[in-house]
């Protein structure tokens, strides 16, 4: 199977516009067209549906993306490891982020990695709900919880200590609990479905968790910023990261609540991608940068 055929492929799945994918390698329009019929005739079947107006991905199309990606990233890693190939780190890269995360640290220094990288091309999903990283074609997530889906390889980026907090104001009005069990007297504000993490303290010996196992949350939300800004506002007791809320405690508009207690688990920041794929150039480099920019001395572990 050639794979420049692929690589035309590719680019046109990208773009949904065979001429100018088959312009990036060089081509005329009619060859273009004639290298994708020819692989078509390989694979067996229609990766894509043509009319005058548009150009869109078959069903075959779409599940044969990932293996096509996945050939040229083989190619890529085997002349790289023979001192061969393009030297120049180019593509399109697909990463799955926290919404809330990369407001605060990604998007700040994309400007740098961008800079560093011209030829890449960055598509961002930002949500703080986990993405189907393999099923929907991504190259690199970020992830705040452990890695548990054997399928997948983490590289920890940092810790993601969680404290419980609240606003000054609340605590004025309502009381500051000094005890896990007063919790259920108090306005809670958690993320969706959370499971319970154990609270722990050296001098108790008592189990208690977060949220609490009996009573339910007076306040639910699936957006760590806009959890953030409710807690300052005075919504209620939440549980937040650290780096999401350190900027807050620091100026003093959150408050630490129950700070002999610890949040028991082994929640970090991780960045993922599938085991199936090799680790190409354009994910290595994103990978490094964040480590680089992030990773080495976090400014919400800082004193």
């Amino acid at each position: 199977m050639d794979t420049n055929c692929i690589k035309l492929f590719v680019l046109a799945a990208e773009t949904l516009n065979i001429s100018a994918a088959g312009q990036q390698l060089g081509l005329t329009p009619s060859v273009a067209s004639a290298w994708l019929a020819k692989l078509e005739m390989q694979v067996g079947a229609d990766l894509f549906h043509r009319t005058t107006r548009k150009v869109t991905l078959s069903i075959a199309g779409v599940e044969f993306l990932p293996y096509a990606k996945e050939i040229l990233a083989q190619q890529e890693a085997a002349l790289a490891a023979l001192g061969q190939g393009n030297t120049n780190v180019s593509g399109t890269l697909r990463f799955a982020a926290s919404s809330t995360f990369a407001q605060r640290y990604i998007m700040p220094i994309l400007p740098e990695f961008l800079d560093r990288y011209p030829d890449i091309n960055l598509e961002l999903m930002l949500s703080d709900s986990q993405v189907k990283l393999i099923e929907g074609g991504y190259d690199l997530a970020l992830r705040n919880l452990a890695v548990e889906d054997s399928s997948l390889i983490g590289r920890r980026l940092a810790n993601d200590t969680r404290v419980l907090c609240a606003s000054t104001e609340y605590l004025a009005q309502y009381g500051t609990p000094t005890s896990p069990e007063q919790l259920n007297q108090h306005r809670l504000l958690v993320f969706m479905n959370t499971k319970p993490r154990k609270l722990i303290n050296t001098k108790s010996k008592a189990d208690f968790s977060f949220p609490p196992e009996k009573g339910k949350p007076r306040i639910l939300c699936d957006d760590g910023a806009s959890m953030r800004i409710g807690a300052k506002a005075g919504v209620g007791i939440c549980m937040s990261s650290l780096w999401s809320i350190h900027t807050e405690l620091q100026e003093g508009s959150l408050v630490r609540v129950l700070p002999d207690y610890k949040i028991d688990d082994n929640s970090a920041v991780w960045l993922v991608y599938p085991k199936s794929n090799v680790l190409t150039a354009k994910v290595r480099v994103l990978i490094d940068f964040l480590v680089e920019k992030i990773g080495d001395s976090p400014i919400w572990e800082a004193p």
